[in-house]
């Protein structure tokens, strides 16, 4: 088995994000000994169809990884599905997995850190996920990086033991709507509106692996571990992805010296959780709105 994750690559119809995104996982060393499968959505409509084919030819030519497999839907299952679909297939060939979509540009360190830590908690069922991204606030801590009882979208990695624990039908909303300190700690003290978005979800009105996922390791009380500094930034609030929403929120710039060199000695929440969450960036619209915008994508 090879010691190094495979990849997963999302993309849609973003050929200049899905280069970007390629080359930035170039510049891994250890991209070269990776298998990269890339799973490629067909179009939803005539609009975006010539876009799709666009990122197809790119894709097929793409070099540089030890392996790289090309899966080309032929009907338009939506992110949520073949997300779904594209990581239970690999965590269920290989064990793990690392995340990425095609709007996210990541550190030349990104390999390292996401492998690093897929060894060194493989065997910690309390770790459920490791995460490439990290909030934009300053923290003063010891170590080059923490946990925290939350999930990410924008580059992280798992195994197929705690992918196995994924909530697809989101069977824990009524657990946590009916106990207001729950729901409290599920919107992080109250500051973001993640309940309302796992209320859309259970209403049919968006449709959202991540929330589900959050969901499903927040039922385990499970663990993320997140780097100090963001070794992941996100490309993708520029208006130009079906997923998206343009948030007006400051993106996490790369500091493409820093690496992960250093973890936590225990597998229990950051003491800084509470500092991180107040130091949380607050959207720049009213929730209403927020949920709103992402309604009208679906």
């Amino acid at each position: 088995m090879n010691a190094y994750a495979p990849i997963v690559l999302f993309v849609y119809n973003r050929p200049e994000h899905t280069l970007r995104t390629v080359t930035s996982l170039l510049k891994n060393p250890e991209a070269a000994r990776s298998d990269l499968f890339v799973f490629s959505d067909a179009a939803k409509d005539k609009s975006a169809e010539e876009a799709v084919k666009q990122v197809r030819e790119y894709i097929r030519q793409i070099s540089g990884f030890k392996a790289v497999t090309v899966n080309e839907r032929e009907s338009n299952w939506g992110l949520a599905n073949s997300v779904i679909d594209g990581v239970t297939r690999i965590c269920n060939e290989f064990g793990k997995v690392v995340v990425l979509e095609d709007d996210l540009h990541v550190s030349p360190h990104f390999l390292a850190y996401m492998n690093a830590g897929l060894e060194r908690y493989v065997h910690d069922e309390q770790v459920m996920q490791i995460s490439g991204y990290m909030f934009p606030v300053e923290i003063q801590i010891k170590e080059d990086a923490l946990f925290l009882p939350m999930t990410t979208s924008w580059g992280w990695a798992t195994w197929q033991s705690s992918w196995e624990k994924f909530d697809k039908t989101a069977s824990g909303y009524k657990t946590i709507k009916n106990d207001p300190d729950l729901k409290k700690q599920f919107d992080l003290d109250g500051r973001y509106p993640y309940f309302k978005m796992l209320e859309a979800q259970k209403k049919d009105k968006v449709d959202s692996w991540a929330i589900r996922w959050y969901l499903s390791v927040f039922k385990e009380k499970g663990l993320v571990l997140y780097p100090r500094k963001s070794l992941v930034e996100n490309s993708g609030f520029d208006g130009s992805g079906v997923n998206c929403v343009a948030t007006g929120f400051d993106d996490t710039p790369i500091d493409t010296k820093f690496e992960v060199k250093t973890f936590p000695a225990n597998s229990v929440t950051s003491p800084f959780f509470s500092e991180l969450i107040e130091k949380l960036p607050k959207p720049k619209f009213s929730i209403k709105a927020f949920l709103s915008r992402l309604i009208k994508l679906f």
